[in-house]
């Protein structure tokens, strides 16, 4: 029984490693759209925002870019296992060699290559994704307070407040908002026009939350005493779920809010309705998480 020769093993080897990518690349052409996106949050009826196609994009490429490098290097693992395997009659040492200079140097540039080639696209995407240079149609503070949100329209001069979700595992598929997953009704409304520039401006009232709206592909970090800022457009009607992002405290899980992208017209029917409660102006950040501006002082020994 003689073991193959090397040369035949090869070609074993690479036909199988053709057959893989041919499998592969046929799969991704059939594959879902869910699987075109990465496995992200998104619709079949358009983009969530005006950023969301890009931000895909870069997640895609990065996967593809870290797929067809996991080949090579695993195809390489196995010619090597295979080639020079140790055969049944071979009694003879490999060649012992201390270093190879042009394979060293290839092993060292290549890596630095790779990073810098996607450092260079995601400060292309980031760059433009965090621009602020176009004028928005309506700005609106955000206030991360434990453990839920205020909305300050800034634009329109009303704010609304929200109280975290106490009971999160009570929540059911009928509190959905038009059945969108995490949303509900008992949670506040963030509202947003369609086709419109929004610039946020994020704050924390205590300790460092994140704003973060999975279906926009995005979050943003709230940090107190200091103000972030982010301006999208969004650009598909309908309600998503939002979230805290950040380990924020004991209710952290109940840091939930809704994000309502409505027409024009709908979105003014809503200021017009904060107006006509009373919540004009803003609410600031010296108030508590209860909006008191003077806590009560608890002394020592009070409970």
């Amino acid at each position: 029984m003689h073991s193959q020769s090397p040369s035949r093993t090869r070609r074993t080897i690479l036909r199988a490693t053709a057959s893989a990518v041919a499998v592969a690349a046929l799969a991704s052409g059939c594959a879902s759209e869910t699987v075109q996106r990465g496995f992200l949050p998104g619709y079949s009826d358009g983009e969530v925002t005006d950023q969301t196609a890009r931000i895909t994009s870069l997640w895609n490429g990065s996967w593809i870019a870290a797929l067809i490098v996991g080949i090579i290097t695993w195809g390489l693992i196995l010619w090597c296992v295979a080639a020079y395997r140790k055969r049944k009659d071979d009694h003879v040492l490999p060649v012992q060699t201390r270093y190879h200079l042009p394979l060293e140097i290839m092993y060292t540039a290549v890596p630095i290559v790779m990073v810098l080639v996607l450092f260079y696209y995601t400060d292309r995407d980031m760059t433009a994704i965090k621009d602020l240079s176009g004028e928005p149609d309506v700005e609106i503070q955000v206030i991360g307070k434990q453990w839920s949100w205020d909305f300050n329209y800034l634009t329109d001069d009303v704010y609304d407040t929200g109280q975290h979700e106490a009971n999160v595992g009570d929540l059911r598929s009928e509190d959905e908002i038009e059945g969108a997953p995490g949303t509900a009704t008992s949670l506040p409304t963030l509202y947003l026009p369609v086709n419109e520039v929004v610039r946020f401006t994020l704050d924390s009232r205590d300790v460092i939350h994140s704003f973060w709206v999975p279906a926009f592909l995005f979050k943003m970090d709230m940090i107190p005493e200091r103000t972030n800022e982010w301006q999208f457009t969004p650009t598909r009607e309908g309600v998503y779920a939002g979230k805290c992002a950040e380990l924020c405290g004991e209710h952290h899980s109940g840091m939930l809010f809704n994000v309502a992208v409505v027409s024009r017209a709908e979105y003014d029917a809503q200021m017009q309705e904060l107006e006509d409660k009373g919540q004009t102006g803003e609410l600031g950040l010296d108030l508590n998480r209860l909006q008191d501006p003077n806590p009560p002082v608890v002394t020592e020994g009070e409970n």
